[in-house]
């Protein structure tokens, strides 16, 4: 930007400006990159088929088209990239002209030899437009538009197996060598592919991507800043006289993405031009995109530029080393049963039990591996320690039996007695003033008994009311006990009084959903020394701060999901998340609350 501060330089501009060839908005023209293939580059071949056997998306026909290199031989496994709207890719003589640009990078070695998927999207019925042009097809807003990972499995478990086996192809098993791209719709759909299948896409190239509400997609640049940052690498393009309609401001939804991706710490690049809602800019540009998409993985993340968060804002870069990533997970142990009960001492010790078995396990403080604890003992769904040194445990059933009941175990002995019968519990929580409370999952309730008891019948609820409340902690002061509803998307937050008892409860805290699911999942839960509530949940772990915000969302150590957690470890700063058959922990930047 020139600063206007003398008289000189008007003139000197005026004279100057004869001298420069003016240049319109949206007026972008293609390289000789993408118009001809540079003397001696070998030739790819184009084959086009039809798609019509999807059980995602049934009863929809598709044309499809695929490019292999001619260097491909099959002796070494090929990248893949996926291009939605296939048939304004594949051409020739159109704005993209991908065979030409592919052929010539990757002769310069400038990408890695890669087959090309060109698919068009589906339409249900007769009357589809032709395969090589744009066209009403029924079914493209459903698949492209849509969030959730159902356009990601038609990919992956659908057309790709059908590819590879058509045409004998080899594909990389490398994430990072699968990528994929589209234009407006095609755009959010190929960010939407990576977003849910990190393990299988972790490139995506967007143009004029409609990050808007079409169907929800406006809600990403929020997903992105409090999720934990995904591997995924991202080129977007866009132009400020793209679309403003009804559905939103593309300029502006493009743009922050970028702040949204910025923010969270992702290799991006963002080219933001004049242009229209075409593919003019994306094809003048195309093969610095791909040459910048295919580079060297970086041996560095860049660092989330959170300088703006305020002092009380609980991003996840406050919480986890350089804001997280799913590497940073460790495995513990594996081969169990099921595992469940995350719990942590005063020392940094970690416990869980293996539920089927009856067995629970122990992790010492410096230690890496897992030791039976307990072993041919009862069958455990929630363990906590308590003020007099006690374990405190919600057993359902020893056993061939299923009676359920609540226990204390001596640690030094492991006597185990009961301290309440005829309980239908499913995780537990124990107070320095020597209350106990357990979640009755199937009445909605929160039922209170003191340590002291012992063989206690039926004790009465507190609360109610709740949808099929499981994880319980309490904040690090004490003074107000939280829940997670399974079968609902609240955390609820009661005031404990000076007798125990629960009051003042609130829906204080709103759990994220999958797509598509009514509930959230809400499993087990812990706390940190700030009073940070971590839920294990279907989408992951979910960290809110001592206010009821959330701050983001960590992701599952395993597909299998997150079961319980706990904080253990030295100086109690590793979160440690039971995983169906396995247990896992990582570094974090806080630690638990107290233990009574």
């Amino acid at each position: 930007m020139i600063t206007q501060r003398h008289g000189l330089i008007p003139l000197i501009l005026s004279i100057l400006s004869p001298l420069f060839a003016t240049r319109a908005a949206d007026d972008y023209s293609l390289g000789t990159e993408s118009t001809e293939r540079a003397p001696g580059v070998p030739v790819g071949r184009v084959e086009r088929f039809e798609f019509t056997e999807s059980k995602v998306f049934p009863s929809t026909r598709r044309d499809c088209w695929i490019y292999v290199p001619a260097q491909y031989n099959g002796s070494k496994p090929a990248a893949l990239m996926v291009f939605q709207d296939g048939h304004a890719y594949v051409s020739t003589n159109g704005q993209m002209r991908v065979p030409i640009v592919f052929d010539n990078l990757i002769h310069r070695g400038e990408m890695p030899g890669t087959v090309g998927l060109f698919v068009n999207p589906g339409h249900r019925g007769d009357g589809g437009p032709p395969g090589d042009g744009w066209g009403p097809r029924n079914n493209r807003s459903l698949e492209y538009d849509s969030l959730g990972d159902a356009y990601a499995r038609f990919l992956i478990e659908e057309l790709i197996p059908f590819v590879k086996e058509r045409f004998k192809l080899n594909f990389s098993s490398d994430p990072n060598l699968h990528a994929i791209c589209g234009m407006s719709s095609g755009g959010i759909c190929a960010w939407t592919v990576a977003w849910e299948r990190p393990d299988q896409f972790r490139k995506v190239l967007s143009h004029i991507g409609s990050f808007t509400n079409i169907r929800g997609g406006h809600v990403y640049p929020a997903l992105i800043r409090k999720t934990e940052r995904k591997p995924i690498r991202v080129f977007l393009q866009d132009g400020a006289n793209d679309l403003n309609n009804l559905h939103g401001n593309w300029p502006l939804a493009n743009q922050e993405m970028a702040s949204a991706l910025a923010f969270a710490g992702y290799d991006f690049r963002f080219e933001f031009g004049d242009g229209a809602h075409n593919g003019k800019h994306g094809g003048a540009i195309l093969p610095d995109s791909l040459g910048w998409l295919w580079r060297l993985e970086l041996a560095e993340l860049p660092t989330p530029f959170t300088k703006d968060n305020l002092g009380g804002d609980e991003a996840l870069s406050k919480v986890l080393p350089d804001g997280g990533k799913p590497d940073d997970w460790e495995l513990v142990g594996e081969g169990y049963g099921f595992t469940d009960a995350a719990c942590g001492d005063a020392e940094g010790n970690f416990f869980f039990a293996d539920l089927p078995k009856g067995i629970i396990y122990r992790v010492g403080v410096n230690d890496s591996k897992a030791v039976a604890w307990l072993e041919n003992g009862p069958r455990i769904s929630g363990l906590k320690f308590g003020p007099d040194g006690q374990i405190y445990a919600c057993v359902q059933g020893v056993g061939t039996n299923n009676v359920k009941k609540i226990v204390a175990i001596d640690p030094q002995t492991k006597q185990i007695s009961d301290v309440a019968t005829d309980v239908q519990p499913n995780d537990l929580i124990v107070s320095k003033a020597g209350w106990l409370y357990f979640t009755d999952t199937g009445a909605g309730a929160i039922v209170r008994v003191p340590i002291s008891a012992r063989g206690m019948s039926r004790p009465p609820p507190v609360a109610g009311g709740i949808n099929k409340p499981n994880g319980i902690a309490l904040s690090a002061d004490q003074r107000q006990l939280v829940v997670s509803e399974y079968g609902g998307t609240n955390v609820w937050s009661f005031v404990i009084a000076a007798d125990g008892s629960l009051h003042a409860g609130e829906r204080y805290m709103e759990l994220r959903t999958p797509v598509g699911k009514p509930d959230s999942g809400g499993d087990g839960m812990t706390t940190d020394a700030q009073s940070r509530c971590w839920i294990t949940s279907h989408v992951g772990i979910q960290m809110f701060d001592a206010t009821g915000r959330l701050g983001g969302v960590i992701l599952k150590p395993s597909e299998k999901g997150a079961v319980s957690c706990a904080f253990a470890g030295p100086d109690r700063s590793y979160l440690y998340v039971c995983s169906s058959d396995k247990v896992y922990r990582r570094k974090t930047l806080t630690k638990g609350a107290t233990i009574p």
